[in-house]
């Protein structure tokens, strides 16, 4: 990959996430936080290490200022915020496994698939490490905790999969008017 096609997924990985990060669900004002589909894209289009850590880095600045200086609460920052690296890494892990894939219309259906269980997976990875480790939720039955943390699993799995939606189609589109734009002047 020459290091201009490079540059251009890492910048635009990067400035998602510094404008979505600040709200998990979104709001009237803010969009949803794109953070694991930053970090599936990532996987699939990158798949370098240094850049995982990169984005693990960025992830925690943000929330550093959101939570030093933009208001946001600090309540999530617990020793489960660790956790925060397994999560991600198994949205980093399922982009990867997609480069297998060809760019058609199967190929998008089994990432989107593939998008849908690390989503998945990141979801039971967060919430659990955080009932157990976060301190708040010591008398509080697994079950019911369960039970009030999957009513934000469609949202989870909806917004990771739109975004990652959007994006694949873009980039879709995007590759498909710069090679007809290659075949009607094939001399530039």
């Amino acid at each position: 990959m020459s290091r201009t096609v490079l540059n251009f997924p890492l910048l635009g990985l990067m400035a998602l996430m510094i404008a979505t990060r600040f709200h998990h669900f979104g709001d009237l004002k803010t969009l949803p936080d794109a953070s694991l589909a930053v970090f599936f894209l990532a996987g699939l289009w990158v798949a370098r290490a240094w850049f995982f850590l990169a984005l693990l880095a960025l992830a925690g600045l943000i929330d550093y200022l959101a939570i030093s200086f933009g208001g946001v609460s600090g309540w999530c920052v617990t020793p489960a915020y660790l956790f925060l690296i397994p999560t991600y890494g198994a949205m980093w892990l399922g982009g990867y496994f997609c480069r297998r894939f060809s760019p058609s219309w199967h190929g998008l259906a089994a990432t989107l698939a593939v998008c849908a269980c690390a989503a998945l997976a990141a979801f039971v990875i967060s919430n659990a490490s955080f009932y157990w480790l976060s301190g708040y939720f010591n008398e509080l039955p697994l079950m019911e905790f369960i039970h009030r943390v999957s009513q934000y699993l469609p949202a989870y799995l909806s917004m990771t999969l739109a975004y990652t939606a959007l994006i694949l189609g873009g980039h879709w589109l995007w590759k498909q008017v710069t090679m007809e734009k290659q075949a009607l002047n094939p001399n530039h």
